[in-house]
């Protein structure tokens, strides 16, 4: 009988895709509407995972945008404990769909949060970036200086990159109840004060990331007609949950309402969604360490490896890419060394990674 199913693709049936196969030889990647090549301007940012994107491209040689760049004076490990070089500009990871809006919005002067500075008349910090500034900014002045070059950077990062890479990592977020604005962390973990009169959780919907992205996109456009988007979902569980329920309860409904908004959103003009998620997830506990959410750097280089083979122009892999296990095992500390806020959320958590050796497991 003559039905649809006979002419498809092996890729599209799981007895040929998927049984038998090992984890290796699983590659769900659907081809790319565009290309990275060496000239290409890239910006990464979201939750932690997106780090390991931003590293490997420059191992690779490729043109990682960087906007806010640390002082020459300052070295290198001092330049990325107060954020600099992690991603194109000094904004820290950025967990949610309306942090990413609220900072371009922020930015552009479009939005001015009530809620702008949190000090105690010695030290200060900045809400939107509560880790940045490890021990806080020595003064009001410091600070606002600071932001003003922050903004000026991320409005040049945004308005001039060529591809953004965005890892989507929670649903959850902590808000003012006064005018909406969203925090990466809530507050009180990392700094400021916990008010329940002043602080809401939110639980973004799918309608809600759809709404924010497309937003982002449209306005970021506006200025920037050709920027291409490549939206990943992250592949490590939540470390904790403010919701009244199992924290595995939260991160399966999370992770899901994430990937149906990446599904939609790549329906857009040059966005593409690379899936990082099912990579990891496919294996089963092959690429998890003992903790069953932390991602071993294993994951991480198969991840990667898959994205440069389908999304990197021939001419931006550099002969010192090719990833033999030597290279492999070089990364494992800066693997390691992934700078992540949301495993503030269960410190215990923080203890145990530390522990295992070559594991990535602080995002979100």
């Amino acid at each position: 009988m003559n039905h649809p199913y006979n002419g498809i693709d092996e890729r599209q049936r799981w007895s040929r895709a998927m049984a038998g196969r090992a984890s290796a030889e699983i590659d769900p990647v659907t081809p790319p509407p565009f290309r990275i090549a060496p000239h290409t301007r890239v910006v990464t940012a979201g939750s932690c995972f997106a780090q390991h994107v931003a590293r490997h491209l420059r191992e690779h040689g490729l043109a990682c945008f960087e906007t806010e760049p640390a002082h020459p004076l300052l070295g290198a490990d001092l330049a990325e404990t107060f954020g600099y070089g992690v991603y194109a500009a000094r904004y820290g990871n950025i967990y949610t769909s309306r942090q990413l809006l609220q900072l371009w919005r922020r930015a552009t002067g479009v939005f001015v949060p009530l809620d702008d500075v949190w000090g105690d008349g010695a030290d200060w910090f900045d809400p939107f970036r509560p880790t940045i500034q490890p021990g806080g900014f020595a003064s009001l002045r410091e600070y606002h200086e600071d932001r003003r070059q922050h903004f000026a950077a991320v409005r040049r990062a945004f308005s001039e990159m060529d591809v953004f890479v965005f890892t989507l990592g929670l649903t959850e977020c902590w808000a003012s109840r006064e005018d909406g604005a969203v925090y990466p962390l809530c507050p009180g973990v990392a700094a400021g004060h916990f008010d329940a009169a002043r602080h809401v959780l939110l639980d973004l919907a799918v309608d809600e990331v759809v709404a924010d992205l497309r937003a982002f996109i449209e306005e970021v456009r506006a200025v920037n007609p050709s920027m291409r988007m490549i939206l990943t979902v992250s592949p490590v569980a939540l470390a904790a949950t403010a919701k009244p329920q199992h924290v595995l309860l939260a991160s399966t409904h999370a992770k899901a309402v994430l990937r149906v908004v990446a599904e939609q959103l790549m329906r857009l003009p040059g966005v593409y969604y690379f899936p990082a998620y099912e990579i990891i997830n496919a294996a089963g506990r092959e690429y998890l360490a003992e903790d069953r959410r932390s991602i071993l750097e294993s994951g991480v280089h198969q991840v990667m490896s898959l994205f440069f083979r389908h999304v990197l122009d021939g001419s931006a892999v550099s002969p010192a890419a090719v990833a033999g296990s030597d290279d492999f095992l070089r990364l494992g500390q800066a693997v390691m060394d992934t700078l992540c806020d949301e495993a503030r959320l269960d410190p215990s958590a923080v203890e145990v990674a530390q522990a295992q050796p070559h594991v990535e497991g602080h995002d979100g």
